[in-house]
């Protein structure tokens, strides 16, 4: 009997080690995030404090790899060890929005010192398996869940809500508390779980190495610097008698340049109407596709994988010419202004019970503003230039009760124009009109579209401005992220 039951033992050995968690499964960290989330309708207030769960895992020396979505407006950040009730504080080093993908270290590294490093591999390939680790809901420990790469795609990051790269979708969930968590192939990283598909059940989405490897490279110098980008918008040539009428032969190659972005990379070397044929080599078909490591991706991909500073080869056909030209690229700042920010405080200005705002994509989900002109600012702001002559847009959001403003409640939502017949610039020129070395009788406040302007007596307005301190508004003005 003895010897059946330790040839049993033998036998089932291997299956039994195959269950027990690996030493890797330490460096796969659970990380709790209290948040404070800033109020854009009442920026004046410190806004509410939330929290939640994600993961993340070593890869160096105190160096923790997550999801920027996991710890942004962290308040404090806490990371548990696989099998450990300890707490370890946590500070995050670098944080990069645009790609979702944040970079954490422990106060004390010591317990972790011996603990394995993940490395990273390629991009997996299409029909392999994957394993997704990390701690998503439905429990306290270590979650390890098997999924097949089923398509790899440039595609939006919820994240920030404006920007697109490089994505690897899997048939396994990844729900809140994977985020962060490494998607293992082979031993090696291949991503970073960091977002799902409501619509569908059992689909997740991955950030690949490439992606990974860029952020890690960026912040090499100390400073994480935005993604460079062209600047142009572009259409596909998939019609037949589009083709014809610019010329083209039908041979599903090119795309149409419909805009150049002023003061972008391309602004001065590339037009509306260009046909792009190529970027470094690489042919851009009539999709606006191009094939990079075997697979056909965005054109974008291949700025992606570029930084500021950096030259992109092109060849575009312009009035039927052949054209070769170098763009050096860079980023283009005025473009977050469609993304959602983090880490910032809302900036306002209370004038009398006037409140002021800069237009940005935070006060636009949280306002819904209704008004055209100001929606026509908000679209037009980086495609036509518009950032060169309103480095904010200033925004009238709010009209508190006071006996100097009862009536002007129809006025929120609308665009500043003009403060006593000078035109407004951003947030801090509307201060320094409103508090100007001579005071005026009336201060005129011109809005875009609204059938009069607002007129406040200067002699009324310090008495108001008293008035919002009493009833809980202690800081007036705040122009500083």
């Amino acid at each position: 009997m003895i010897r059946l039951f330790l040839l049993f033992l033998l036998l089932a050995l291997p299956r039994l080690s195959a269950q027990l968690p690996s030493d890797i499964y330490q460096s796969v960290l659970r990380v709790e995030v209290a948040t404070q989330l800033p109020d854009y309708e009442t920026p004046w207030n410190s806004g509410r404090f939330s929290g939640g769960i994600g993961s993340g895992f070593l890869i160096g020396k105190n160096k923790i790899l997550t999801n920027a979505h996991v710890v942004s407006n962290a308040r404090r950040i806490l990371i548990t060890i696989y099998g450990s009730p300890k707490k370890y504080p946590a500070t995050v080093n670098f944080i990069a929005h645009d790609c979702d993908l944040a970079l954490l270290s422990v106060d004390d590294f010591t317990d972790f010192e011996k603990f394995p490093v993940f490395e990273f591999g390629p991009v997996p390939s299409l029909e392999s398996q994957v394993r997704v680790i990390g701690y998503p809901v439905g429990g306290e420990r270590l979650s390890v869940t098997r999924g097949v790469v089923s398509r790899i795609d440039f595609q939006p990051y919820s994240h920030s809500r404006a920007d697109s790269h490089l994505v690897v979708q899997i048939d396994a969930a990844i729900n809140p508390g994977n985020s962060g968590g490494p998607v293992v192939q082979d031993g090696k990283v291949v991503g970073v779980a960091f977002q799902g598909l409501r619509q569908a059940d059992n689909t997740g989405y991955i950030i690949p190495t490439p992606v990974i490897r860029r952020f890690l490279k960026d912040i090499e110098d100390g400073t994480y610097d935005p993604y460079a980008d062209l600047g142009i918008n572009e259409f596909p040539l998939h019609n037949p008698a589009m083709r014809q009428a610019l010329n083209l032969p039908n041979d599903g190659k090119g795309v149409l340049i419909t805009n150049v972005i002023p003061t972008s990379s391309s602004d001065g070397i590339l037009q509306p109407g260009d046909i792009l044929i190529s970027l470094d080599g690489h042919p851009v078909d009539s999709a606006g596709m191009i094939t990079i490591d075997g697979e056909t991706v965005n054109l974008n991909e291949i700025v992606e994988r570029k930084y500021a500073g950096d030259h992109l080869a092109v060849r575009f056909l312009r009035a039927g010419a052949w054209n070769d030209v170098d763009v050096t690229l860079k980023s283009l700042v005025q473009s977050r202004l469609y993304a959602i920010s983090y880490e910032k405080k809302p900036r306002y200005l209370v004038f009398a019970g006037l409140v002021f705002q800069p237009l940005d994509t935070n006060l636009y989900a949280a306002s819904k503003f209704e008004n055209v002109t100001l929606r026509r600012f908000y679209a037009d702001y980086v495609s036509k230039g518009l950032f060169q002559t309103h480095p904010d847009i200033v925004v009238l959001t709010r009209v508190e009760s006071d006996p100097v403003t009862s009536q002007l409640g129809d006025f929120t939502g609308y665009v500043v124009s003009k403060i006593n017949g000078t035109p407004v610039r951003d947030l801090a020129h509307a201060n320094q009109l409103l508090h100007p070395p001579e005071v005026p009788e009336f201060f005129v406040i011109e809005l875009f579209d609204a059938e009069r302007p607002i007129i406040i007596p200067a002699a009324k307005i310090a008495e108001a401005d008293e008035r919002m301190k009493e009833n809980g508004i202690t800081q007036l003005v705040n122009l500083k992220d």
